[in-house]
């Protein structure tokens, strides 16, 4: 059963920066597209970075230029490295990963992990 856990949330003054992890756990499983989302009090998810395997990550417009993905593959860990933070990102933070594994495609999800942004 595939798994993904976040990490790196925390509280953060403006103008700074933090990363968050998301380290997929499971048997042997095919990842097609990795994603970041959040979702901030009274609002909708929404999409904040997404990189199908072998492409190009896309950026929201609010975040392009400020925050970027990474990825290692040993360690099966994607990475969101948020700099310039501004007090409008404070949002729970969610991977998912449209991932195959034991014949099964599907959508999966991280539990979230909450993100602060304030003096």
């Amino acid at each position: 059963q595939v798994r993904l856990v976040e990490s790196g949330g925390g509280s953060v003054q403006p103008r700074g920066s933090l990363t968050l992890s998301c380290t997929i756990s499971g048997g042997l499983f095919t990842i097609y597209t990795m994603a970041w989302y959040r979702q901030a009090p009274g609002k909708q998810r929404e999409l904040v970075a997404r990189t199908p395997t072998g492409g190009r990550t896309d950026y929201a417009d609010s975040v392009t230029g400020r925050f970027t993905v990474s990825r290692d593959n040993f360690l099966n860990t994607h990475y969101l490295h948020m700099s310039s933070l501004k007090p409008e990102d404070t949002a729970v933070y969610f991977c998912n990963g449209d991932i195959w594994e034991s014949g099964t495609r599907a959508d999966y999800w991280g539990q979230g992990t909450q993100v602060t942004v304030s003096s």
